[in-house]
């Protein structure tokens, strides 16, 4: 850098590539000497007015505010704050349109000036050389300046230069767009206050060389800062450079008087420069010096149809209707209002926008001095964009692959190298507006990368907040673990020493060791064959007991069962149960009758056999869906009924050998009991009024049969030997479930019930009719004890404690009255004297 500054000082010059020269048109302002605009009646002020994030609002509606009071805040890397550019009232705060090439709106404060100028507290430090150097960074940003050349980026920002240190700070007054002349009148009016504004920067950035770049097309500018350099101020050098557009860019700049080229996407720090618009140096002068913040600037009025052009001094916020009119533009039909100059600047909506930072021209030209832009045609690939490119890229291809949006490759060309000077387009034959392909490209690209930023930053707070969370759970496990084992230090502290948890441990072994020793089987598992013996002993005693009251029942269910309608699967499964319980019966009766003594012959001829009853089928439904079950189940019913009906045949041939035995010994009449399964219908109020129905019939039935064999005739005695009464016995009331839901069921036990019913009436009528001169058989042979057909077992009432009750306490009764009718038939005496009374 060393052998640069020494070629520069030896008046070195260099060059770049491309550039253009378009007409100036500078003579229409610059001759005018520098004036102020004046207030306007309202001031429109956009809250973000530079390259960055715009601060938070500090007034409201309704505040007064100062001039030069900040009205937002200015925290952040990159933000700086808008200020008051008068004293008055905040009337408004909203959206509208604002100076921007997208013609959209912006968040807006709309201040009403109340004429008095009254200035806030200013600060004013004469003195910066005592001043630190973030001090010195601090009140640049608390200023609201930024870069007034055009890119408005903080200039506070840029000073910080990332760290690393200036060798070369570069004063940029070149000002080659045409038309403007902002800079040219400041450099010549104001040059006193740019020379100091310079040695701020200076003692700011300490560089070994400061270079004031001028276009040779300004003399008076040249002369007027050539004079205001002091003799202390040896590093400061004007260097004067041929015109030609766009020498005014900041790197094309650095180009022409270093000879340095920035690196592709570098900025200028990065080789040791720094370079700073002539407008900015003097806002740093007036924040610092004088402690003034960013409330105007210069601008150039020019155009053939102004009547009053010049460069004034605009209160940012001023609309630009407003200042048209002050300066008594004559328009034109269709007149065009450019801000900027004609190569880079652009179309306003319409001219109620504001005056920003970043204006430094309104350009208002007649159709004649700046004609439109004709129709864009195909490119003829002459190659001129790139001739005329001082960036050295390749125009061409950037216009086709940004209009085919492919950013891929527009950023391989690197695209953002392209400074918007708008040459390319100036020289194209075919009038393509190349810079505004460009700047759509450029756009789309950062927007894309923004939504991919958003994405990452989402992600990193994701992951950080998963981390956060594990943190906060180890912690947790952590307090908890320290709380257990201090617990558990103050327990064994109280239990003498020992460890709790361990000594809770060793209990529970020492138990389950206990019980291995005692009981369990050698794997440690508990030993649960006594429980299984006893279960399986309960069990037993259970299905004796139902067998017993199903033997009670007599064989009669058999026959009805033969003469019902044919039964489905479950009523087959029922069958073959009761067929079995008929078969160990009646071979148990049979083994007993043929062991009878021999000395009692009258009794074994006269005692009516036991006729076994089935069992109604049990609710087991193990084999109900097993067609091979019900088959034998079938065939062994129709066998257990051949041997039922033989051994009643040989029965009947030995009773007639012992005529007398009905009179000593009376059988056995079981009683029914009622059935008292139910869970076929538990919810059917109809079901629960029949079963209270068949209880008060069985009632009735068994009453009955006790008074008619009370008054059966005495001389009849010899009617037991020759007839032995028909004992009716009801059908067994189905006891499954499996049916309480088919309706086919229900119907075949019901008519089942009926016929049972039927033959029980049927048998007492034919007792009650025995001859008359049997007269002695009614106190030797009991009379046939109907039976009442039990209620049929249901569920209906199953859920209604009320009613299971009351069926409960009918079927007791009955097994009572029966019971007792059979104990009365049993004891001839008491038969007897009955019968006399």
């Amino acid at each position: 850098m060393q052998a640069i500054i020494e070629r520069i000082k030896a008046g070195a010059m260099w060059d770049f590539h491309g550039g253009i020269h378009p007409p100036e048109n500078k003579a229409q302002s610059s001759h005018q000497p520098i004036r102020e605009a004046g207030l306007p009646p309202e001031l429109i002020i956009p809250v973000r007015q530079h390259a960055g994030p715009a601060g938070e609002l500090l007034v409201q509606v309704g505040d007064r505010v100062k001039k030069g009071q900040p009205l937002t805040s200015w925290q952040g890397g990159r933000t700086v704050p808008v200020h008051a550019s008068t004293s008055g009232t905040i009337t408004a705060i909203g959206e509208q349109t604002v100076a921007h090439p997208s013609g959209l709106s912006d968040l807006c404060i709309t201040l009403v000036p109340d004429g008095e100028e009254s200035w806030c507290p200013r600060d004013p430090r004469p003195d910066y050389w005592n001043l630190e150097r973030s001090e010195l960074l601090a009140r640049v940003q608390q200023a609201g300046i930024a870069g007034l050349g055009g890119a408005v980026f903080p200039t506070h920002s840029k000073l910080d230069g990332r760290g690393q240190r200036t060798e070369i700070l570069i004063i940029n007054g070149l000002e080659c767009e045409p038309y403007i002349t902002t800079d040219d009148r400041l450099m010549r009016d104001y040059a006193t206050e740019v020379i100091e504004g310079i040695r701020v920067l200076r003692h700011l950035l300490g560089p070994k060389l400061c270079l004031i770049g001028i276009e040779d097309n300004k003399p008076e500018a040249i002369a007027a800062l050539t004079a205001a350099i002091g003799e202390h101020d040896q590093d400061i050098m004007v260097r004067v450079t041929p015109t030609k557009y766009p020498s005014g860019g900041a790197k094309q700049t650095i180009e022409i008087l270093t000879g340095r080229q920035v690196p592709k996407g570098g900025r200028a720090v990065d080789i040791g420069i720094m370079v700073l618009n002539v407008a900015t140096v003097f806002a740093i002068k007036r924040a610092i010096v004088e402690g003034e913040p960013l409330i105007e600037r210069l601008v150039t009025l020019t155009g053939e149809t102004f009547r009053q052009p010049g460069n004034v001094w605009v209160r940012l916020g001023t609309p630009v209707r407003w200042l048209l009119q002050r300066f008594e533009l004559q328009p034109e039909a269709e007149q065009r209002v450019i801000m900027g100059g004609p190569m880079m600047g652009f179309t306003l909506p319409h001219a109620r926008v504001p005056v920003v930072k970043a204006t430094n021209c309104l350009l208002a030209p007649s159709r004649a001095e700046l004609p439109p832009p004709g129709p864009e045609q195909a490119c003829i690939r002459c190659s001129a964009c790139a001739d005329a490119c001082p960036a050295t890229l390749l125009p061409q291809e950037l216009y086709w692959y940004s209009r085919a949006r492919e950013y891929d490759k527009v950023e391989a060309l690197n695209l953002f190298d392209c400074i918007e000077c708008g040459a390319c387009a100036w020289v194209c034959p075919s009038e393509i507006p190349l810079v505004q392909y460009y700047k759509i490209a450029k756009d789309d690209i950062r927007e894309s990368r923004a939504e991919a930023e958003k994405a990452e930053r989402a992600k990193a707070r994701f992951e950080a907040k998963q981390a956060r969370f594990e943190r906060e759970k180890a912690a947790r496990e952590a307090r908890h673990a320290s709380a257990a084992a201090n617990r558990r230090q103050v327990l064994t502290e109280a239990a003498g020493g020992d460890d709790p948890v361990a000594a809770a441990l060793a209990r529970v072994k020492a138990k389950q060791s206990g019980l291995t020793t005692q009981g369990a089987l050698p794997g440690g598992a508990p030993d649960n064959e006594a429980v299984i013996a006893a279960r399986a002993a309960r069990k037993r005693e259970a299905e004796a007991r139902r067998a017993a009251k199903l033997a009670e029942q007599g064989t009669a269910a058999t026959t009805q069962a033969s003469d019902a309608a044919p039964l489905d699967a479950d009523a087959a499964k029922k069958a073959a149960l009761a067929a079995a319980l008929a078969r160990a019966k009646a071979k148990k009766a049979a083994s007993a009758h043929s062991e009878t003594p021999a000395d009692v012959p009258s009794t074994s001829r006269d005692a009516a056999p036991a006729q076994p009853t089935p069992a109604p089928a049990s609710t087991e439904s193990e084999s109900h869906d097993d067609p091979e079950a019900r088959k034998k189940a079938a065939v062994a019913a129709a066998i257990a009924r051949a041997k039922a009906k033989k051994a009643a045949s040989a029965h009947s041939e030995t009773s007639t050998d012992a005529p007398s035995a009905s009179r000593d010994a009376a059988p056995a009449q079981p009683t029914p009991a009622p059935s008292s399964t139910e869970s076929e219908s538990q919810d059917d109020p109809e079901a629960r009024k029949k079963a209270a129905v068949a209880a008060a019939i069985a009632r009735a039935k068994a009453k009955k049969a006790a008074s008619a064999q009370s008054e059966t005739p005495v001389d009849a005695p010899s009617a037991s030997r020759d007839a032995a009464p028909a004992q009716p016995t009801q059908a067994p009331a189905p006891t499954s479930t499996e049916s309480s839901d088919d309706p086919e069921a229900r119907k075949k036990a019901a008519v089942a019930a009926a016929i049972a019913r039927a033959k029980a009436k049927k048998a007492a009528s034919a007792h009650s009719e025995e001859p008359a001169d049997t007269p002695s058989a009614s106190r030797d042979a009991a009379p046939a004890q109907p039976t009442q057909a039990p209620a049929p077992a249901s569920t209906e009432s199953s859920d209604d404690p009320e009613a299971r009750k009351k069926a409960a306490v009918a079927a007791a009764i009955a097994r009572a009255k029966a019971k007792k009718a059979a104990m009365t038939q049993s004891n001839p005496t008491t038969a007897d004297h009955e019968v006399g009374d």
